[in-house]
């Protein structure tokens, strides 16, 4: 299994996916494949101009999408794609067209049979157990919370540390710690902007100058770097 779970698609100032494209090419290879771009999380702009903002950027490293939504039979797009792209935008909507169209299975199995699935935030969100670390305001009903269950551990894309100057809600720490409370066995990993994990030849590592934050309850929370042991995460068999 070959995974690549991006937490956030831009950085301040940069270009749309400029600051991963050098590690997507490293990932995907040069081989020219047939990659399919599963777009559901958009909700404010149009499938074609998702597509067409994403096949920009891969462009320059050699690579081309195609949008799953061109496709009559979604679940043949799926069984002919060589690779998936699962694009952010928001989760609720992402699961829900991903329930409508029958895919959430399909694309699990294809890529627990080793074919490379890369996802930034939403797109990360659903290769965990189920969508619940999700950042975002739940505007559909999503016809279940569970998502692909790639990995055994939940992403909680974006993570801050700290509220903005002035705001009185929950931080996010303190809401991990809420989900915590309610599924204690369970680990989920804060993964800071311009961060990234990979899994890939049975090793799962942080890419990134930022370290992630790793909550489980009843246990010191940690802070780990690229380099450091991540392994302990996907120890249940994938």
């Amino acid at each position: 299994m070959k995974l690549l779970l991006i937490s956030n698609s831009t950085m301040p100032g940069e270009a749309y996916l400029d600051y991963p494209k050098k590690e997507i090419r490293r990932f995907l290879g040069e081989k020219k494949m047939h990659t399919l771009f599963i777009p559901y999380a958009a909700v404010t702009f149009s499938f074609d101009e998702y597509e067409s903002k994403v096949q920009e950027r891969f462009s320059e490293i050699g690579h081309y999408i195609t949008s799953i939504h061109h496709f009559s039979d979604p679940l043949k797009a799926v069984g002919e794609a060589e690779a998936i792209i699962v694009g952010g935008g928001n989760t609720w909507q992402l699961v829900r067209m991903m329930h409508d169209n029958n895919i959430m299975e399909p694309i699990r199995k294809k890529v627990l049979e080793g074919i490379p699935y890369i996802g930034w935030s939403a797109g990360s969100n659903v290769a965990c157990p189920t969508l619940r670390t999700t950042n975002d305001m739940p505007i559909v009903d999503p016809l279940g919370f569970e998502c692909m269950n790639l990995i055994p551990f939940q992403i909680n894309p974006h993570y801050l540390d700290h509220n903005p100057e002035g705001h009185g809600g929950e931080t996010r720490e303190q809401r991990i710690v809420e989900f915590l409370e309610i599924n204690p066995d369970i680990y989920v990993v804060g993964l800071r902007e311009g961060s990234m994990l990979k899994y890939e030849n049975n090793h799962l590592s942080l890419i990134g100058s930022c370290s992630a934050r790793i909550f489980r309850k009843g246990r010191t929370v940690m802070e780990l770097y690229a380099g450091d042991d991540f392994n302990f995460l996907s120890e249940r068999a994938l």
